[in-house]
């Protein structure tokens, strides 16, 4: 399991999302309020955000708890966004990949997070990493179900889906593939917030115009933040937030 967060609106210092707030992300690694699955997120941590008139993303990611992380401290102090997306990790399971694993990935100037769990990993995936071309799968940066199920949102990427339908695709596909995974998916390309509330819990807190931000549980106790409902997909920019039901797959 994970914890994972992402803004947009007006630039703001990193610290302001991830750090400042009462019950801040980097606070939710170690006390978590809604974490279902797990209590500690301690296996890795990242950041990834946009500079003005950059489309491609800079990332800051380590292996190990974000509390003892000073230089990640110093970051948040210091960098400025008008878009970022963070995240601190509780591995599934032991993995050899350290940093590599820790979200948020990237391509093609979209950052992605997952925060759940695949059922049955690696074997219930297999038919669908099969379908992957190979220079796809070989370009993995991790060997974990976070990773593959990026490869996948990448692959309807890359044949002409919207970032919307890749994601939600996706996620019916591993739905089917692996019945009763949790896969609440985070993705943003500095203009929009695509998100799945599909098994764990996750919260919108939108002014329009001016900012939104989607987290998987909110990190004050302002009012106005609210519950996004199971097997949904969420689509948002600072203007407005599209709530979309997700079906179960067939069986």
């Amino acid at each position: 399991m994970c914890r994972h967060i992402a803004y947009l609106g007006p630039p703001v210092f990193l610290g302001e999302v991830l750090t400042r707030p009462a019950h801040s992300l980097v606070r939710q690694s170690w006390e978590p309020r809604r974490q279902r699955h797990g209590t500690v997120n301690a296996d890795g941590f990242g950041v990834g955000w946009y500079g003005d008139g950059d489309p491609v993303p800079g990332r800051y990611r380590r292996q190990g708890p974000v509390w003892g992380d000073r230089n990640f401290a110093d970051l948040a102090r210091v960098v400025r966004s008008h878009a970022l997306l963070g995240a601190v990790r509780d591995a599934t399971e032991a993995d050899p990949d350290g940093e590599a694993a820790a979200a948020p990935f990237a391509a093609d100037g979209v950052l992605f997070s997952h925060n759940g769990a695949v059922k049955g990993w690696p074997g219930s995936m297999a038919p669908l990493a099969a379908a992957l071309p190979a220079a796809e799968l070989l370009r993995l940066t991790a060997r974990c179900d976070s990773a593959l199920v990026w490869a996948l949102v990448q692959h309807r990427l890359a044949t002409g889906d919207a970032l919307p339908q890749a994601v939600a695709d996706t996620v019916q596909d591993v739905a089917a593939a692996a019945p009763g995974s949790r896969l609440n998916l985070l993705l943003t390309d500095g203009r929009t917030i695509v998100a799945t509330a599909w098994g764990d819990t996750l919260w919108q807190l939108s002014e329009p115009g001016r900012h939104t931000v989607v987290a998987s549980e909110p990190y004050d106790d302002d009012p106005r933040w609210v519950e996004v409902p199971d097997r949904t997909l969420l689509t948002a920019t600072v203007a407005d937030v599209l709530l979309t039901p997700l079906k179960e797959p067939t069986q």
